[in-house]
């Protein structure tokens, strides 16, 4: 099973990747790890150096991929939803799990609406870490 794992450099998004990683063990799954980014900065390579850290302390041995997408923009979450339905079709991804940011009105009515976009599409099962 293929999964992936959209991060984002948040505390929660290092939650989900931990969960993933339980999850890849248990499942015998491989995970893909992707962080969004407009631009390559010094932030970008700390947030995959993390989450190099996060895999290896949960145990994972195989190098998963890593990768920066620099498909975005502009920044709106919404975006970030839209680019990992792409990938997700692009690549045939069986299972997504994330984080969420419920920001703005009455915080997303608690999803966020990166997350909320892609639950909604109901295009490949989804895992929500708080």
């Amino acid at each position: 099973m293929d999964v992936l794992v959209p991060i984002d450099g948040s505390d929660g998004s290092f939650r989900a990747l931990a969960f993933a990683a339980e999850f890849a063990r248990k499942f015998d799954a491989t995970l893909h790890v992707v962080h969004f980014s407009d631009e390559a900065t010094s932030a970008t390579d700390e947030i995959l150096a993390r989450a190099r850290d996060v895999l290896e302390s949960a145990g994972i041995e195989s190098e998963p991929e890593l990768s920066t997408d620099m498909r975005l923009e502009f920044r709106p979450a919404e975006r970030v939803g839209e680019n990992v339905l792409e990938l997700v079709t692009e690549n045939d991804y069986e299972h997504v799990i994330m984080s969420h940011h419920g920001s703005g009105t009455v915080d997303r009515a608690i999803l966020g609406s990166a997350a909320e976009k892609i639950v909604r599409s109901e295009t490949v099962p989804v895992t929500i870490v708080p």
